[in-house]
């Protein structure tokens, strides 16, 4: 296991994922696949207008896809759907040009910096927000943004 990969932070996080299951009634319900890790993710919500009210999720995934569901359900009830979004453009700035993440809800996406440096993992760690964009996008607000799986 590679310890810039696999640090203590993102282990934590893999290993305390709060809001694990299914909603009884979601307002939407998305699922993404990962064809190269076989990661899976099973998100629903409800909203109130564009805000987020509820949001449960089920998942078969690596660690860097579990820890990144474990810094959404934390913080993702009370969001706004811009809020999502801006959320995903975080991630793939970490990801991408390995930006750190601004102060706000989505601080807690720090950990995953060294990701950067392991592009076959980007699309595990892209998973979450992919599921959740889509149960967005079900529930008739926001469009796609992060892109599909690899």
């Amino acid at each position: 296991m590679d310890s810039r990969l696999y640090n203590k932070q993102i282990i934590r996080l893999a290993g305390s994922i709060t809001r694990a299951g299914r909603l009884a009634a979601p307002d939407a319900s998305a699922s993404a696949d990962s064809r190269l890790c076989g990661s899976r993710i099973t998100i629903d919500i409800t909203l109130n207008g564009e805000t987020i009210t509820d949001y449960a999720h089920e998942l078969r995934a690596c660690a860097i896809g579990q820890a990144v569901a474990s810094v959404i359900a934390e913080v993702i009830v009370g969001l706004t759907v811009d809020e999502v979004e801006e959320g995903a453009e975080i991630l793939k700035a970490i990801l991408q040009e390995r930006r750190p993440p601004p102060p706000g809800p989505w601080i807690g996406l720090e950990p995953f910096l060294p990701v950067a440096d392991f592009r076959n993992r980007h699309g595990s760690a892209l998973l979450p927000f992919q599921a959740l964009q889509q149960a967005i996008v079900k529930a008739g607000i926001g469009e796609q943004q992060v892109g599909s799986s690899k």
